[in-house]
This record gives C-alpha cells, structure tokens and sequence, in this order.
C-alpha cells in the first residue's frame, strides 16, 4: 500500500491460513479467534515464509523452522 491505497492491485501484505488448526480462507480476519489472527498475520512474503515454517513446527511437528 502506499498512502493507503493498492498498487498494482496488490497490498504486498500476505495471510497464513492453516486449515489443520481449524482456519478457513472462506472466513474474513475478523470472524476467526484472536488465536487465528495471531497466526494469520498479515506478513509480507519472507517474514510470512519463516512465519509458516516455525507455524508448522510448533504445531505440527513438520520441518525445522527457517531462520
């Protein structure tokens, strides 16, 4: 966003929905728990990527988180 206005179209600000801790992306930030939101974010692309890595360590035993 600049001035708080789109450009290109995009907001370079991403969401982390994880439907295995019960999110759905058909659900708006503001429907699901603080928890949820939390995790959602919002993140910009390489802080989102660590965020999921360390998401799915911590809460489903998956790969070691990036760093």
């Amino acid at each position: 966003m600049v001035q708080g206005s789109l450009v290109d179209g995009r907001t370079e600000a991403y969401e982390l929905i994880c439907c295995d801790c019960g999110d759905s992306p058909d659900l708006d930030y503001l429907e699901v728990s603080a928890e949820l939101r939390r995790i959602r974010g919002p993140y910009r692309i390489a802080a989102g990527v660590a965020a999921y890595s360390r998401h799915v360590w911590l809460y489903h035993q998956g790969t070691r988180p990036v760093r």
